[in-house]
């Protein structure tokens, strides 16, 4: 395939076709359980589509719909589950090309299908616009682009750091750190710009209700953030690598003292 085919990961594609598949479709589920639970926080039924949000509520949503996909499908895809994520690793080489743009792909997929689900469980007369993110009154554009540039910020720097691979201590935590930053980022931003942190789930929403202002700063936004956060993380903040500590008999193993011993002597 040549080398050039090699830095692309176009090898991926056809040696490991299983478990590119397999990555695919995990990514498409995580971003459809997104958009399903996420979006679907958004609309509330027992007061009409004209209620005002419940911020908390759809923080907590988003962040235990995230929490849950990246524990549920971590160890198939990495659990990118957002177009910034994979973005920013792919900035760095964690993640090449072409696995970048399928993963993207299919996250887009995902939640158009996710939001898609949520359109025909919801009655038409409660369902408003599906959770479509959209600026907050007054809010400009280059305002809108500076909130989901630090979403996707800091979105992808916490993910590069509970992901660090010198920092295995930190892997067990990694899907609870990532949802409760989702959960952040809502918290601050749901009145700025609906604070999508995540291009894909965007898109999804947008798609599905045929509404697209002022969509570009949310792929603008999260993507900017995503590689500024990984280029940082990487070459500023890596933890250092860790030896491995060489083997030591303990105390009590005499036999393997002695030939451990034996060995030195003849060395000397």
């Amino acid at each position: 395939m040549g080398e050039l085919g090699a830095k692309l990961g176009l090898d991926e594609l056809t040696a490991g076709a299983v478990g590119i598949s397999r990555a695919l479709l995990a990514e498409f589920i995580g971003n459809l359980l997104l958009n399903l639970f996420g979006c679907g926080a958004c609309i509330n039924i027992s007061q009409g589509s004209n209620a005002a949000p419940d911020i908390v509520l759809i923080a907590l949503a988003f962040g235990l719909a995230v929490f849950a996909a990246v524990s549920a499908i971590g160890h198939v895809s990495g659990g990118h589950i957002n177009p910034a994520v994979t973005a920013g690793l792919a900035s760095v080489g964690r993640v090449k090309p072409a696995r970048a743009v399928l993963y993207v792909i299919v996250q887009c997929a995902g939640a158009a299908a996710g939001s898609s689900l949520l359109k025909a469980f919801t009655p038409d007369k409660v369902a408003g616009k599906l959770g479509v993110t959209g600026l907050g009154t007054d809010v400009t554009q280059l305002q809108g682009f500076g909130i989901e540039f630090f979403l996707g910020f800091v979105l992808v720097f916490v993910v590069c750091g509970v992901c660090d691979p010198n920092k295995a201590d930190s892997k067990a935590t990694a899907p609870l750190a990532i949802g409760l930053t989702v959960t952040l980022g809502h918290l601050l931003a749901v009145d700025y710009t609906g604070s999508a942190m995540n291009p894909a789930r965007s898109f999804g929403s947008a798609l599905v209700a045929n509404e697209w202002s002022d969509h570009w700063v949310y792929w603008a936004g999260p993507v900017a953030g995503g590689v500024a956060a990984a280029l940082l993380y990487v070459h500023g903040f890596s933890a250092p690598q860790v030896d491995t500590p060489r083997y030591r008999p303990v105390a009590g193993d005499e036999k393997e003292l002695k030939r451990l011993d034996g060995k030195a002597d003849d060395l000397a």
